[in-house]
């Protein structure tokens, strides 16, 4: 993880575009997840929109990824490269989407139901999104990394979930990943000190059993040792006096999925 680079005004404008466009970008995605699509289907849907928006993808090629999309189906945490296999009622899919625009990147990522799903993952996923809505309480002026990592944790321990320790959110800006981690446990008080001018993304990873993870055989995906599924919400936000500012949008997503209920 990089150096923390403090972000001007203007800055964190572009930062806010860049977002805004991976919420649009997810919305798309959204108007396809169904029993029998492929997330290859949903990758190329992304990155053509992506392009066509005056932006590139983020993730393309960084680290050797060869796609626009991560796409954790399941067990698979993230980091998930599409395939052709198609989804079946009953799953979850972790879509994790990348821009760069205009020098800054946004980075942003929503866990999906496919069909029917049981009861109890539909609890994790609304635990897990609540993980994240509480954790961008704590993204404020003068508090400390370990509030938010806190927040995080006490909320899925409280439900029995496992935390996944080896992956952490980051800070955010001309680089996808800069300082500085944003763990998704820890101790209030303890950690970097948040100030203004500070992007941070805040990535929640909840497991339904236990927190252990393991790296797949393909070499990029991460899945649950236990083999219990995985929840995956993330937003990009400004740290600000008060309230953060939340600068990408699962609102264009949920439009999307109320519409078709």
């Amino acid at each position: 993880m990089g150096k923390i680079v403090y972000k001007t005004e203007e800055e964190i404008e572009l930062l806010r575009l860049s977002s805004l466009l991976v919420g649009k970008t997810l919305a798309e995605v959204a108007k396809l997840i169904k029993p029998g699509v492929t997330s290859l289907d949903l990758d190329k849907v992304a990155e053509e929109y992506i392009l066509d928006n005056n932006a590139i993808p983020g993730f393309k090629g960084l680290y050797g990824f060869p796609n626009t999309l991560c796409t954790s189906a399941n067990e698979a945490v993230v980091h998930g490269i599409p395939n052709d296999k198609p989804l079946v009622s009953g799953d979850i899919i972790s879509v994790d989407c990348g821009v760069l625009m205009n020098g800054f990147y946004g980075d942003a990522a929503y866990t999906f139901e496919v069909g029917e799903v049981k009861p109890e993952i539909t609890k994790l996923l609304t635990v897990t999104k609540e993980c994240l809505d509480l954790a961008i309480e704590q993204a404020v002026v003068g508090n400390r990394v370990g509030d938010i990592g806190y927040a995080v944790q006490k909320h899925a321990e409280d439900h029995g979930y496992g935390v996944v320790r080896e992956l952490v959110g980051h800070g955010l800006g001309r680089e996808l990943h800069e300082g500085p981690e944003v763990p998704n446990y820890g101790k209030r008080g303890q950690g970097v000190q948040l100030k203004e001018g500070m992007v941070i993304a805040i990535e929640p990873m909840i497991n339904l059993g236990k927190r252990n993870v393991r790296q797949h055989e393909d070499g990029s995906t991460i899945i649950t040792t236990d083999g219990l599924v995985s929840a995956h919400f993330e937003h990009d936000v400004a740290i600000r006096k008060g309230k953060a500012q939340v600068l990408s949008t699962h609102e264009l997503v949920e439009e999307v999925l109320k519409s078709r209920n």
